[in-house]
């Protein structure tokens, strides 16, 4: 049995909490009493501990003295310098804390200190990455995109949205350009742009739109000519964004407000059933041949233990690479993100594997 820090009590890390405690002995961290509460309700196992992990006075190293992994599952906004910490703690950790500042400077901190952090390790970034990283070893890829959602099942006016992981976090995927590549160049659109209409059997008509989520990969994948991802919401919400954009609400001085507003309105109740759908797209040359690899995911929340679908296609796929890491089968020094790991066919494999079994099923089809 390991012992594991989990940084974070919100949803999603509530969910690998619960699941890590399974089979090893986890220490819940959250400043938000109320979080941690919930958390000894669902097991009473799980230990529990308030801490405002951004206290310059607080000895981390002290802290997390006792982990043999640590988890980071805190708000985006706070998620680098939280990792920095675990860093110079000299603790190896798996993040989906998914913050935007470059980790070059976590990476060689990470070397100096002999540990090793994989971040990004989520559902999308995470799933995505891990597939782009395994099938870049298959064959010469020319093309890759992702389309991904977490939507409520129960569709509510005006929004027809509830955000199944942290608000805030969404709130900046709206606001922040998108990268992509196209023909080989880096490009940069408005998020929100560029809109695509699909259908996905058993949900119907979705609308994908620019955000900013290739992240790592395209540092990673040079010689991949074009990339793109695109967030998926039910038709109508992007136009809604839009309208309180283009009328100011997101504009600095008002951002403060129009964020409280939309995080009571997006909150996603206990109660509230949610769903993920991603679908992602694998396009190249095998042996002088075409190939497409395309792998899907349409997940609902687990009613009977009460997990939302995002909190667990995010939080397992981050267990499994714990799992990974406390095997010792990832034998690397620094801050990689998951196409890295996706390399290893086993794994791949594995992880593909781990979420099968707690019934988060990528279904795979080759043409």
């Amino acid at each position: 049995m390991k012992k594991i820090a989990v940084l974070g009590a919100g949803m999603v890390g509530r969910t690998m909490a619960l699941e890590l405690a399974k089979t090893h002995e986890v220490v819940s961290f959250d400043l938000n009493q109320q979080n941690l509460d919930l958390q000894i309700k669902r097991d009473s196992k799980i230990q529990t501990r308030t801490i405002n992990l951004l206290d310059p006075s607080l000895n981390l190293k002290e802290v997390l003295g006792f982990a043999d992994l640590v988890v980071n599952a805190v708000p985006g906004f706070m998620g680098y310098r939280v990792l920095e910490l675990v860093i110079k703690a000299g603790k190896n950790s798996v993040d989906i804390s998914f913050f935007p500042e470059s980790i070059a400077p976590l990476h060689l901190l990470a070397i100096e200190h002999n540990v090793c952090s994989i971040m990004d390790c989520g559902v999308a970034p995470g799933m995505s990455n891990l597939i782009l990283g395994r099938y870049n070893q298959e064959f010469k890829i020319h093309n890759f995109k992702f389309y991904v959602g977490g939507l409520p099942v129960v569709r509510e006016k005006p929004f027809e949205y509830k955000a199944p992981f942290s608000p805030i976090d969404v709130i900046e995927e709206y606001m922040r350009p998108a990268r992509l590549r196209v023909n080989g160049e880096n490009k940069t659109e408005p998020a929100l742009s560029e809109i695509e209409t699909m259908n996905f059997e058993g949900i119907g008509t979705l609308d994908g739109f620019n955000t900013d989520g290739l992240r790592s990969i395209l540092d990673s994948f040079p010689n991949i000519p074009n990339m793109s991802e695109k967030t998926l919401r039910y038709p109508g919400h992007v136009e809604i964004i839009k309208t309180l954009k283009a009328v100011g609400f997101f504009e600095p001085e008002n951002i403060e407000a129009t964020a409280k507003v939309l995080i009571n309105s997006w909150k996603l109740k206990e109660t509230d059933e949610d769903l993920t759908v991603m679908k992602t797209v694998v396009e190249g040359t095998k042996n002088n041949q075409p190939i497409t690899v395309v792998y899907e995911l349409l997940d609902y929340s687990d009613t009977v233990n009460h997990l939302s679908s995002m909190s667990r296609t995010t939080g397992l796929t981050c267990t499994a690479i714990a799992e990974l890491a406390l095997a010792d089968k990832i034998q690397l020094k620094g801050v990689y993100p998951p196409e890295k790991i996706g390399e290893s066919k086993e794994n791949f494999d594995f992880i593909v594997q781990y979420l099968k079994e707690r019934n988060v099923n990528w279904v795979k089809h080759v043409f």
